[in-house]
């Protein structure tokens, strides 16, 4: 991986609703009407008009990305995005349908000109992803997208626990 890259990568460990940045990243469900884990954080902290907002968005798909504002949050606006449950599909797909939520969220984040977007673990709790793979699966999107685009400026993996942010710092001090 190119310094230059890497610069633009972080690992924090921390609560993903409290991030100054352009946009978060939720791992939704497809009906993004809320619910638990990182998603019910959001929705929770974002207030009321987020479930408004996500009503008339029709659901989004697994592995697809859409936007709303952030509400009563501090980053301006959320990138909903439906990560694979693991034990649904098979491992390659399962791996090509997460590949696509941090691809996907970062054609919005890109399509949007934001300088900055936060991501969780996407599918790595109740979904079930095994957090390495998908660690590993995280880094080489995010870093091919870098390669190739300026926007966003700078992505953050904010990481509820540490265990998760050791696979994440693994990968990204390894990768490429």
């Amino acid at each position: 991986m190119s310094s230059d890259i890497r610069d633009r990568l972080e690992v924090i460990v921390g609560d993903i609703t409290t991030q100054s940045v352009d946009a978060i990243v939720n791992a939704a469900n497809s009906s993004l009407m809320g619910g638990g884990g990182v998603d019910g954080a959001i929705h929770r902290a974002a207030g009321p008009e987020l479930l408004e907002e996500c009503k008339g968005l029709g659901g989004c798909a697994t592995g697809d990305a859409k936007v709303t504002l952030g509400y009563r949050l501090p980053a301006r606006h959320v990138i909903h995005t439906v990560g694979p449950i693991w034990s649904r599909h098979p491992p390659k797909e399962a791996n090509d349908l997460l590949a696509a939520c941090y691809r996907r969220s970062l054609e919005e984040g890109a399509r949007l000109s934001l300088e900055t977007v936060a991501f969780p673990a996407i599918s790595t709790g109740v979904f079930g992803f095994p957090p390495g793979r998908a660690a590993a699966i995280a880094v080489r999107e995010v870093t091919r997208f870098l390669h190739g685009n300026i926007y966003p400026g700078r992505v953050l993996f904010v990481c509820f626990t540490e265990e998760s942010a050791g696979h994440l710092h693994m990968e990204v001090n390894t990768a490429w």
